[in-house]
């Protein structure tokens, strides 16, 4: 087989360019959610019963896995759940209030609580978005709490912490790698969204994806080979497997089949389908969108001129691609 053009470090090139949060935002990002969570233990400590209870940090930046293109962080707010109120519609609202007591500093404009699943607090210096999702919790440990689905109103059982332990473990089998061959793939997802507005993959999906083929032994250190493992997956498992890990729980946990039209659990919660709300055509949409980019990834690694391989890329990693 000839040598490819298009290469590891073509990508890693490009990954570090185009794809990846600069490590310097990355700070400043985490330094700004540092501050609002000191913020808040200061107004805990010296409010006795404040229904507030903690705020951890959550999402791709605690994991490491920010695109560059980002402009909003998630935390997670950990609220007793005896103090919050009956109603779902009631709940967000009521976050609202609780942060303009601890924020008192803030503008009432810089707290936006009209969403229905989650507070958005928006910063000027950096310009960023910190999205503020409540968490009932009743002291279990880990920092077991329960998110209130947006859909069903349901309560749903998550721990930031344990979550942030499971791409841990795998960063440390593979400290560079895995992360990045997922922050690859979520700018793929990204590219075809834009295509196709009814293209529906969440990061999630992509990051355990990425976790069950590494715990299985794939390869992760060639990425032009990795992703093309990740597609060819998808496509030859029509992404009608189940994905689940022993992390923290069981198989046997496991509930019998759902029916769903993808069934990947939550590595912390087996009763909890992260894909559920995906139809037949959404799984279908997904394996095609594999299967093309793992077609532009093959007939990429053959091309004999370069102009042709990196038309083939940018199939995958979009037109910003120049190889």
């Amino acid at each position: 087989m000839p040598n490819p053009i298009i290469t590891h470090t073509d990508i890693a090139e490009f990954s570090e360019s185009h794809v990846n949060l600069p490590s310097d935002l990355a700070t400043l990002y985490r330094e700004q959610v540092n501050r609002l969570r000191k913020r808040l233990e200061k107004h805990i400590a010296e409010n006795p019963g404040f229904a507030v209870v903690k705020m951890l940090h959550a999402g791709s930046v605690a994991k490491g896995t920010a695109l560059r293109s980002i402009n909003d962080l998630d935390v997670a707010i950990y609220v007793s759940k005896e103090a919050t109120p009956t109603r779902e519609e009631d709940l967000v609202p009521w976050i609202g209030q609780r942060l303009r007591e601890a924020y008192s500093k803030l503008s009432p404009d810089q707290i936006d609580d009209t969403q229905p699943h989650c507070v958005t607090i928006h910063f000027e210096k950096p310009d960023l978005d910190i999205d503020v999702v409540p968490v009932l919790y009743e002291g279990e440990a880990n920092d077991i709490g329960y998110l209130v689905s947006r859909h069903t109103g349901e309560r749903i059982l998550t721990s930031i912490p344990l979550h942030l332990d499971f791409i841990r473990k795998r960063k440390g089998v593979c400290p560079v790698d895995y992360a990045q061959i997922v922050r690859l793939l979520k700018w793929w997802a990204v590219q075809q969204k834009e295509l196709d507005p009814e293209f529906k993959c969440k990061s999630f999906l992509l990051e355990l994806i990425t976790a069950h083929l590494l715990d299985g032994g794939e390869e992760l250190s060639d990425y032009p080979g990795a992703l093309d493992h990740v597609f060819t997956y998808m496509v030859r498992s029509g992404l009608e497997e189940r994905i689940a890990f022993t992390d923290y729980y069981p198989k046997s946990k496991l509930p019998g089949p759902t029916g769903n039209a993808i069934e990947i659990f939550d590595p912390v919660n087996p009763e909890n389908n992260i894909t559920d709300k995906y139809e037949t055509e959404d799984r279908e949409r997904l394996v095609f969108a594999a299967e093309k980019a793992a077609d532009a990834i093959s007939e990429a690694r053959y091309s004999t001129t370069k102009s042709r391989a990196v038309e083939r890329w940018q199939e995958v990693l979009g037109p910003s691609f120049r190889g």
